[in-house]
């Protein structure tokens, strides 16, 4: 009867705490969906080909758009990407070739550490060792801190791309005489691609979004600018500026770049998985 009785107990703190999670995850759900419902009510009125293609119109006068601001966004990621591309997978490569050893894992340790960082202080950091000493702003240095920001993700993913990638490959390519460094260049890191580039995705997304770094460092402007040694628009910059300012226009242009800001992050993300997924089928077969 007691051991009946203790397990009907069981039976239901398991059902109780089943119904907690479905509960929490309804909830999460449910509030990432209002959140994304209540961007796009508020910022689709505003989406139109002028907001997409002119220049932001001075106080007072109706219209504009943030053309500038979504060009500078794809130089300033694009700068960042270049540079933190070959950094962080040549530091996944080295860490998943020499993973022991206290230099790989002060790497890991320093890597993870950075990660952790506030993007304010790396923005910080940024016009420490670039705005101040040049005396002027500019999107490289914003670039710059990006590639901060997307560093660890990319040493870190990297290397557990590389490492996922069955060893019974790399024992194929070595069979054919190849060196270890040239099998992971030429055989590992082409059959980990996917998982590589779902990183890529992954770290570009963390920093679409991003302002604190651009308050320090691309510091925006009105006009279009392709120079990376100047200041510099940047999306996310301009949706700060028009959501803190007093006027219902900018606030309105201040929604619809924020569900620009969130398109964009949907779209890399979901591109993220589809490439994980086509990842781990190419690891199975």
């Amino acid at each position: 009867m007691m051991r009946y009785h203790r397990l009907r107990q069981r039976r239901a703190l398991g059902s109780l705490g089943t119904a907690l999670a479905l509960l929490c995850a309804v909830l999460a759900a449910g509030a990432l969906l209002a959140i994304l419902g209540y961007v796009v009510v508020q910022g689709i009125g505003a989406i139109n080909w002028a907001f997409l293609t002119q220049l932001p119109h001075p106080i007072g006068v109706p219209g504009g758009g943030v053309g500038n601001g979504i060009l500078g966004t794809f130089i300033i990621i694009g700068i960042a990407t270049a540079m933190a591309v070959p950094i962080g997978l040549l530091t996944g490569i080295y860490l998943a070739l020499f993973g022991r050893g206290p230099i790989p894992e002060a790497l890991r340790f320093m890597s993870d550490v950075l990660s952790g960082v506030p993007s304010i202080a790396i923005g910080l950091f940024a016009y420490a060792v670039l705005v101040a000493p040049l005396k002027h702003f500019s999107a490289f240095s914003a670039s710059f801190a990006f590639m901060m920001l997307m560093l660890p993700l990319m040493v870190r993913t990297s290397e557990q791309a590389i490492r996922s990638v069955p060893q019974t490959v790399r024992e194929g390519a070595l069979a054919l005489g190849m060196s270890n460094f040239r099998a992971t260049i030429y055989i590992v890191v082409p059959t980990a691609r996917p998982a590589i580039i779902t990183a890529l995705l992954l770290a570009i997304a963390r920093v679409t979004g991003e302002t604190a770094p651009l308050l320090f460092t691309a510091f925006g402007t009105q006009y279009w600018e392709t120079n990376p040694n100047h200041p510099m628009a940047v999306l996310a910059l301009q949706v700060f500026n028009y959501a803190i300012s007093p006027y219902p226009d900018w606030q309105a242009q201040a929604w619809a770049g924020a569900l620009l800001l969130v398109a964009a992050v949907f779209v890399l993300s979901l591109g993220a998985r589809l490439m994980l997924r086509r990842a781990m089928r190419g690891l199975e077969s």
